[in-house]
């Protein structure tokens, strides 16, 4: 979901994965019916990939995505040891090959903060944040009561933020009792796409930025979440659950009472920007997620588990827009999500486990694309 950071990982921590048992210092493991270093910044078969960066080091970074002009990056990040508890978002400029990434806190540092974006604009930027709710960082959902289900909590004190590049918060944009976030601007700048269950289920909506006048985007039971604008402004992206049964509708309902989601069965969803002519691009099973168009906005890009019954690893995949032309883009053995490409298609930006020294560390990475 666009809420916690590499919040699949969690997924795969509870279908047994142990990043710890990964050997440091470029010993090597059997994945994939090859082997693998486990401490490596590219896999050779990672041929889409070169000059692979690491921007980040320690903590929990996620969510990294370009500024409009390309020379800005925005991403979320946890490290207990620095005094960061839980997500805050921080911003720095994109580096040249091979300099060191500096960064800074540009949201409150109270509460827990998501989805962090750049307006076009280049001054400001938006995030989600519950500190109106409380300084400190939300409870995390004790998964023991719902069976060790791995579970996302839709804190209802999240709302959505303007600030400029210092920190200072200039507007709020959402003040619904429930969940506000995963918002993402549209290429002219105009539009805001976000999540709620303001209206009882968990919807997508589209915000005008100026007016402050919006429409309900989806309406189908189940979390539509993770949204994403075409390049050309023409469609959006995104995940989706799609509960059929009635025992996974009653469960679906029965954690959304709870202001809870299940987010292990997920498939990538398409449609005009205006939300009609729905379609449903992935069909693998599992979690599919984390969608964003290519940068001629027709071909996408995810992540999924889609390969493995038991959960992990989350890779990266390209296909086509009608979900044909499947192509395995990334080859960790833990996780690599949040892709997205730079504004002139030059560039991709991801969060992985990779090259973590055996840590369960998301670090943000950097690498030019060859298409």
């Amino acid at each position: 979901m666009k809420l916690f950071t590499a919040g699949f990982m969690g997924i795969a921590l509870l279908s047994s994965l142990s990043f710890t048992n990964k050997k440091a210092n470029n010993s090597e493991v059997k994945t994939h019916n090859s082997l693998h270093k486990a401490d490596t910044l590219q896999y050779p078969s990672e041929t889409h990939l070169q000059n692979v960066q690491q921007l980040t080091f320690g903590g929990d970074n996620a969510e990294a995505y370009f500024s409009f002009d390309g020379k800005w990056i925005i991403f979320q990040r946890t490290k207990p040891d620095e005094g960061v508890l839980c997500d805050q978002i921080f911003i720095g400029k994109v580096p040249k090959q091979g300099e060191k990434f500096d960064y800074k806190m540009v949201s409150t540092g109270k509460g827990r903060t998501t989805c962090g974006a750049f307006l076009k604009d280049g001054k400001h930027i938006i995030y989600a944040s519950t500190h109106l709710g409380a300084d400190t960082c939300p409870p995390v959902p004790d998964r023991k009561k719902y069976g060790n289900k791995y579970i996302w909590p839709l804190y209802d004190s999240y709302d959505i933020f303007m600030a400029d590049l210092n920190g200072k918060i200039v507007k709020q944009l959402t003040a619904s009792k429930g969940y506000d976030a995963e918002a993402t601007i549209s290429p002219d700048g105009k539009q805001m796409l976000y999540t709620s269950d303001k209206d009882g289920d968990i919807d997508l909506y589209m915000m005008d930025l100026k007016t402050g006048k919006e429409k309900r985007i989806t309406n189908t039971i189940g979390y539509d979440g993770g949204a994403w604008f075409s390049p050309d402004g023409k469609k959006i992206i995104w995940r989706a659950s799609r509960p059929k049964t009635e025992t996974e509708i009653k469960e679906y309902k029965e954690l959304l009472a709870e202001n809870l989601v299940a987010p292990t069965n997920m498939e990538v969803f398409v449609a005009n920007v205006d939300g009609s002519n729905t379609m449903q691009v992935t069909k693998f099973g599992q979690a599919n997620w984390a969608p964003y168009f290519m940068p001629d906005s027709k071909r996408i890009i995810f992540a999924s588990n889609h390969e493995y019954k038991r959960g992990f690893p989350f890779n990266l995949y390209t296909m086509n827009g009608d979900g044909s032309g499947l192509k395995k883009i990334s080859h960790d053995n833990g996780f690599d999500a949040f892709p997205m490409f730079s504004p002139n298609g030059k560039k991709l930006i991801f969060c992985s486990n990779r090259n973590n020294g055996g840590t369960r560390d998301t670090n943000v990475f950097i690498a030019d694309w060859v298409d």
